[in-house]
């Protein structure tokens, strides 16, 4: 019997991946069977079970890549020299993440998948644990990248490094809540609000 390419092998894992993807955007984890499942992947159980041994297994992997999304986009963004400013980078970042998990649209969809990830860290420990690693790491390069503009002058010494960062994550989370619920939210709104809000200035008190 000719063995099966590790390439084979590969796309097979993929193709059962995007199908529980869209079964899950589409039904919710735990409405969803492995049913259907099998049904939108278009595979026979034996082939689909060979790489995940059910639905939790498959809730993981989801749950792994779009974590490992959201890191690589947001530190090939922060990685651009001049570093970038916070709507530029946030833009990067959201305009990346949405073409990977959806490259042909679906784009409401995709966000009512990580807003499912997130919840379902709330009731699985292996999830949870994930989630804080992912959180921790994005925090520190937003803190990271806080101390870059205060070294160039564009960020006031006294707005401490992790409160910019844990607002800009929020706000960040805050579009692809808004994404899954309204489906119509653009990236450049996002750009644009930013833009007007660091423009602000307070008023000199006589």
């Amino acid at each position: 019997m000719a063995r099966v390419s590790q390439e084979h092998l590969d796309a097979r894992r993929r193709q059962i991946l995007d199908g529980a993807a869209r079964c899950f955007a589409r039904n919710g984890f735990h409405a969803a069977s492995m049913q259907d499942v099998l049904s939108e992947v278009g595979l026979s159980a034996g082939a689909v079970y060979r790489y995940f041994r059910g639905k939790d297994e498959l809730i993981v992997a989801i749950a792994e890549e779009a974590f490992g999304g959201v890191r690589a986009a947001f530190h090939e963004a922060a990685d651009a020299t001049p570093v970038p400013t916070p709507d530029i980078l946030l833009g990067r970042v959201l305009r990346r993440l949405f073409e990977e998990l959806a490259p042909g649209g679906g784009g409401q969809a995709s966000a009512g998948l990580i807003i499912q990830v997130w919840t379902e860290t709330l009731r699985n420990e292996r999830l949870g644990r994930m989630l804080d690693g992912a959180f921790a790491d994005m925090r520190g390069a937003w803190a990271r990248l806080a101390d870059a503009y205060r070294d160039s002058g564009i960020l006031r010494a006294d707005v401490a490094s992790e409160d910019l960062a844990q607002t800009l994550m929020a706000t960040a989370q805050g579009f692809i809540a808004q994404k899954a619920l309204f489906g119509d939210v653009d990236v450049r709104v996002l750009e644009n609000g930013l833009r007007g809000l660091m423009s602000m200035r307070l008023p000199e008190v006589s």
